[in-house]
């Protein structure tokens, strides 16, 4: 099989000159071909078969030690001028780009299946998705494709019935970390990744298309690819709500996305639209709209339990690809935080000994079809997406950060979203727990100047008069004692019926400089174990801590130099001239 667009065929032809595969497979997305390739990866050793009875069509992927997280080090844009990609950005011109990564992929399939992964991120059918092709030398990386976007034969027909496709070009070479990167150039709408079979170097469509991509396409083209859940939020008359939300890796976007609220909130409902990213726009009724681009979830799973996110369990007892968890001896999947059970062998498969650290590594992974999700929509197919009537972001901030404020205005929100920071956890290579500003926990992920990005945010103001409002939230505030003061997972409800609340102006807050809290008494309270001290702690402003905390957010918005935008500066004034008074 081959192509009717004439381009695509020749770049394919192109790459299997430069490669020399064995041979060259073009992708239906059909569930033969997935299984086909499921029994070829279980025969070479690839997968392992979970336990038929409690986990059916399961299986176990092991990578390499060298390969378990993004490499952000390795992970470059590469534009003409280095400006354009930022300090948020590893840069390189695209000539030297191509010229280093092309060196590595010479003759890099010999013996191996050149794959051709025809994708669309997005429902086929909505004008506001946008489709890929990867080719890759990896069976899991074409599995997980199949599983996280609309991958195969109708993804194809679109792409020859609209010629544009953003390319992607993947092997996993000899997996040594010395010649491993991940290459955008987005003037290309191309991307080069080698050396690394992880998801997020690896299945291309999801940060390398859909985010880094995405977000130079949505500037471009006038609306915003972001790293956030969508979730529906219905009430008990049945109104339904939808919201955005960002959160950097591994700090509670999947328990968010799939919330269910605590027993008191009878009627209540929440409604998956997407775990991860969100494509949104504006629409014709001015208000601002969001598709998930993803058709799975590609989530950390330590941590995962009947307390913390029993959706998510319920989503991957079957028909679940996992990846470097630890394994009992009767072939059920355990990482850290499941239950008390012991496992028989770590991630690696070596015999499990707690000396040598968790039996499941800190950022093994699930993959999974969205639509085995218990609380999973149908509005996730709708073409013009869902309409958001709130933003929320936030990170882990052990201190000072209240449970929720709300902005000020569309500008000073786009200021707080910049502004984000969390501590670091191991879904990127690095040290963990070290705090970092993660503007919009798009840090790894924006494709171009974040300046440049913020003042695409800020242009919407004058597009539209029906903007979501913007929230900060912070779930890991902690005592004297270092015990967290909110109990989080389910109970977030609270916190998201006063923020559906304040969308509708029907609850009044407290003015702070740095935006709206709750009243006293403004958060439901029922049936939660909590003191009204606590609360008022959660929900206080310590104006001198706040002093220290703009001083520090201004020192990192003055690193994008003159490309900052005037707005910031006005709205960093205006906060510290409040917290003087």
């Amino acid at each position: 099989m081959a192509s009717q667009n004439a381009a695509l065929n020749q770049w394919v032809d192109s790459i299997a000159a430069l490669t020399h595969p064995k041979n060259i497979h073009w992708c239906t997305g059909t569930e033969d071909e997935y299984q086909n390739l499921i029994q070829r990866m279980l025969a070479d050793g690839d997968l392992l078969q979970l336990n038929e009875e409690s986990y059916p069509n399961c299986y176990l992927h092991r990578s390499n030690p060298t390969d378990v997280a993004r490499t952000e080090h390795l992970t470059f844009v590469c534009t003409p001028q280095k400006d354009d990609a930022g300090p948020n950005n590893n840069w390189m011109l695209p000539a030297d780009g191509h010229k280093k990564i092309d060196e590595l992929f010479e003759n890099c399939m010999k013996g191996r299946t050149l794959y051709v992964v025809p994708y669309c991120m997005g429902p086929i059918d909505s004008p506001h998705s946008r489709c890929g092709v990867e080719i890759t030398d990896s069976a899991y990386v074409v599995v997980n494709m199949k599983i996280m976007t609309r991958m195969g034969t109708a993804a194809l027909a679109r792409i020859e019935k609209n010629g544009s496709f953003v390319k992607g070009l993947h092997s996993v070479g000899d997996l040594n970390i010395n010649r491993r990167f991940v290459m955008h150039f987005p003037e290309e709408l191309t991307i080069k990744s080698i050396g690394s079979g992880y998801g997020g170097n690896a299945l291309l469509g999801k940060k390398c298309h859909a985010l880094r991509i995405g977000s130079f396409q949505a500037r471009r083209e006038g609306w915003l690819a972001e790293h956030m859940l969508i979730v529906g939020i219905e009430n008990p008359q049945g109104e339904r709500t939808y919201v955005a939300a960002a959160f950097p890796s591994a700090c509670g976007k999947t328990n968010l996305a799939m919330l269910i609220p605590p027993a008191s909130y009878k009627g209540w409902k929440v409604w998956t639209v997407g775990d991860d990213i969100a494509w949104m726009h504006i629409g014709s009724d001015g208000r601002l709209y969001a598709i998930n681009p993803e058709a799975g979830f590609f989530g950390v799973v330590p941590g995962t339990s009947t307390k913390t996110n029993p959706n998510a369990l319920k989503t991957i007892q079957h028909d679940t690809i996992y990846t470097n968890v630890a394994l009992m001896k009767n072939g059920e999947p355990w990482w850290e935080g499941l239950d008390n059970r012991t496992p028989d062998f770590d991630w690696q498969g070596h015999p499990y000994d707690p000396a040598k650290g968790p039996a499941a590594h800190p950022n093994s992974r699930f993959t999974v079809a969205a639509k085995q999700c218990p609380s999973y929509t149908p509005a996730a197919e709708e073409a013009e997406g869902v309409p958001i009537s709130a933003i929320i972001f936030g990170g882990r901030r052990p201190n000072l950060v209240p449970l929720v404020y709300e902005s000020k205005s569309w500008t000073h929100g786009v200021m707080v979203g910049a502004s984000v920071a969390s501590e670091t956890t191991a879904a990127a290579t690095g040290a963990v727990g070290v705090l970092r500003r993660d503007s919009m926990a798009m840090k790894p992920f924006c494709g171009y100047n974040f300046a440049d990005y913020w003042s695409h945010w800020l242009s919407f103001a004058s597009r539209s008069d029906k903007l979501p409002k913007i929230f900060h939230v912070n779930w890991f505030r902690q005592d004297e004692n270092g015990q967290y003061m909110w109990p989080g997972f389910g109970d977030n409800m609270r916190v998201l019926e006063w923020i559906l609340a304040r969308t509708k102006n029907q609850v009044p807050a407290v003015r702070t400089p740095i935006g709206y809290v709750p009243e006293a008494d403004g958060l439901n309270t029922e049936g939660l174990s909590i003191s009204a001290s606590t609360l008022q702690s959660l929900c206080s402003i310590d104006p001198g801590g706040w002093k220290k905390e703009m001083q520090d957010t201004e020192q990192y918005l003055l690193t994008y130099g003159d490309r900052l935008p005037a707005a910031f500066r006005q709205e960093l004034k205006q906060i510290v001239e409040e917290l003087d008074m």
